[in-house]
């Protein structure tokens, strides 16, 4: 029997009545792109003039999408959700920090974060993004392929070394690392890193995933020949696949400099993709382990349904699926009910440093077609369930 994901009893236990009200405010505000893009404009003129913002931010966008502002705060946040079966995933959500030190700095960071998901229950992965420990502009001309000077090449060797230790740590600790996909015009550097990564670690079981943004037209034919190079060089793949984001950004930049754009021609081609990906993972377990990062009810079921088909147990360590912390509960707390491992994405950090976070949530919930609707239809339902 697939799952129900129209269940709001389970979907929403873990909220109190107040949190689900929080949540249909915050969703029909982001029904609006108008006022949105105000609120955006208003907070980020707010942060810069040092405008006293927190408490107002903590308690709103926040608290729906964040895990806590500490590890501790995260940690007990995992500990509310693992109650009814859902993993958590630790994201450091601290970005856009641009110097050696701050690269440093953060390496003990997710450390850390890896030896606490080993001692805590129900935390099987971390997420990084390697621009957070490389400069943009490092990366955007390693892709370009353009030659680097003596001292780009020792600082690419310190990004190489940064990485390396937290996949040694989480191989060490048993957790796995997830490696978040960044812009197309960047993304080469960051496969060859993570491939590196699983080459080195991805012996036995998978420690390391890499993501596969299936909104790009080329990233399908991609996630075959990532399977050809692992099963010859003798690794397992890990296969984070997504949908993904920077559309507009993608766009933008594809039309202002004059080549073709990477974005699929309309969402019709990008869930064909998605769906052909998670099929192919699903027919190859023996050499992938696949992360299935939708919020898409019919990707997840499709998946369910192959499994179902070939009479896989749900409990497979192959196959997890994962929702943002704060969305789609719908899909995860309802797979969870049926013995699906599911892990919800849980940013934490100081609320100034997610801020980039919360904006693109934000932009997300306005943007996608659907999905702020259908947030509210099952927020409300839950809510009138608990008045009857």
């Amino acid at each position: 029997m697939l799952p129900q994901f129209d269940n709001t009893e389970i979907a929403f236990e873990y909220r109190s009545n107040s949190e689900l009200k929080r949540a249909r405010f915050l969703f029909s505000s982001m029904r609006s792109p108008m006022l949105t893009k105000i609120g955006m404009k208003l907070t980020q003129f707010a942060i810069s003039w040092k405008l006293p913002i927190k408490a107002i931010i903590k308690h709103t966008l926040f608290d729906q999408f964040c895990g806590g502002e500490t590890m501790d705060e995260a940690a007990a946040t995992a500990a509310v959700i693992g109650k009814y079966g859902v993993g958590t995933i630790l994201d450091y959500g601290v970005e856009g920090k641009e110097s050696e030190e701050d690269f440093d700095r953060a390496v003990p960071e997710f450390i850390k974060a890896i030896k606490y998901a080993a001692a805590t229950k129900n935390i099987p992965f971390i997420s990084i993004k390697i621009t957070g420990f490389a400069y943009f502009a490092l990366l955007e001309k390693i892709h370009a392929q353009e030659t680097l000077t003596t001292e780009e090449q020792a600082a690419w060797q310190r990004v190489y070394g940064r990485i390396d230790k937290i996949c040694s740590a989480a191989a060490e600790h048993h957790i796995m690392v997830l490696v978040d996909a960044e812009e197309s015009w960047i993304q080469q550097p960051v496969d060859d890193l993570t491939d590196a990564m699983m080459e080195k670690y991805n012996k036995t079981k998978v420690v390391v995933y890499n993501t596969f943004q299936l909104y790009r037209h080329d990233r399908y034919e991609f996630l075959e020949t990532s399977y050809r190079v692992a099963t010859s060089k003798g690794y397992l793949l890990g296969a984070k696949l997504v949908r993904g984001a920077y559309m507009e950004k993608e766009r933008n930049r594809a039309a202002e400099k004059g080549y073709t754009s990477p974005i699929q021609p309309d969402k019709q081609a990008t869930d064909k993709d998605y769906d052909a990906g998670v099929a192919f993972c699903l027919q190859h377990l023996d050499h992938i382990a696949l992360f299935v990062g939708t919020h898409n009810e019919a990707s997840c079921l499709i998946a369910v349904k192959y499994m179902q088909d070939n009479n896989m147990v749900a409990t497979t360590d192959k196959v997890y699926f994962s929702q943002l912390y704060g969305m789609s509960d719908n899909i995860s707390f309802n797979l969870a009910h049926e013995g699906y491992h599911v892990a919800k994405y849980l940013p934490y950090g100081p609320v100034k440093d997610v801020l980039p976070y919360l904006m693109r949530r934000a932009q997300e919930n306005t943007s996608v077609a659907g999905q702020t609707g259908r947030e509210l239809l099952l927020i409300n339902k839950e809510i009138k369930r608990r008045k009857l």
